[in-house]
């Protein structure tokens, strides 16, 4: 489950041909509820948007329903998924442009976040579906990221915890950008949903600074998976 990532930002938008460069200020680094940019077709037309990361943002969770997320659907279910399905069946698809994101490996007996991306360092691309919300403020978007069974990939096998299922966003080839955003059928998109070459990718242990508890000197930190 991918639920921290780099959102490419604009000065590297170069990589993602015919997309306008984003005209809204977003983080460096997004979290369940931040906005960033997402790629899509919208009238025959490429565009740039800002979505809320998470396909059911927190405020649109009903009064007394505990809180769930929706940062990642698995591709074995996103048409049986009542979070997911009605944005799969309608074939809204989209691309996270993203520099790199984060999963926590248990390696040393506790989990260490490491950062991964691109060997050539160039940005990349996450396989997402989009819905829209009719806000008090205007309509919005919101995103979720597609992610695969990983058991077998060399790489992303290495994160999450031991003993649960391995699981692995699917990164996009430049190539097929305009391919997957027009898949014509659901059966088409998912000719798309594969793993990533282990071999054109890199990935390190990018801890996050210790962080001193409130009203102690602890130098204890921690990764929230």
């Amino acid at each position: 489950m991918c639920t921290d990532y780099e959102p490419a930002q604009p000065d590297l938008f170069e990589a993602f041909t015919d997309f306008p460069v984003p005209q809204f200020e977003y983080p460096r680094e997004t979290y369940k509820d931040y906005v960033a940019p997402i790629l899509r077709m919208t009238a025959g037309e490429r565009s740039t948007d800002p979505a809320t990361f998470g396909m059911v943002p927190r405020k649109h969770i009903p009064p007394g329903v505990k809180v769930f997320d929706t940062m990642n659907a698995r591709a074995e279910t996103i048409g049986e998924k009542r979070s997911f399905s009605g944005a799969w069946k309608k074939l809204q698809l989209c691309l996270i442009p993203c520099s790199r994101f984060y999963e926590p490996n248990y390696e040393t007996g506790k989990p260490v976040r490491w950062r991964i991306g691109m060997a050539n360092g160039r940005p990349l691309a996450i396989a997402g579906l989009w819905r829209a919300w009719d806000d008090p403020e205007g309509p919005t978007l919101s995103f979720t990221m597609l992610t695969v069974n990983a058991d077998s990939h060399p790489l992303m096998k290495r994160f999450h915890r031991p003993g649960a299922e391995k699981r692995s966003v699917v990164i996009v080839r430049p190539e097929d950008y305009g391919d997957w955003l027009c898949s014509r059928s659901t059966d088409e998109a998912r000719s798309f949903l594969n793993l990533y070459p282990a071999e054109e990718m890199k990935a390190e242990a990018y801890p996050l600074p210790p962080r001193k508890p409130k009203g102690g000197d602890s130098d204890a930190g921690s990764f929230l998976e």
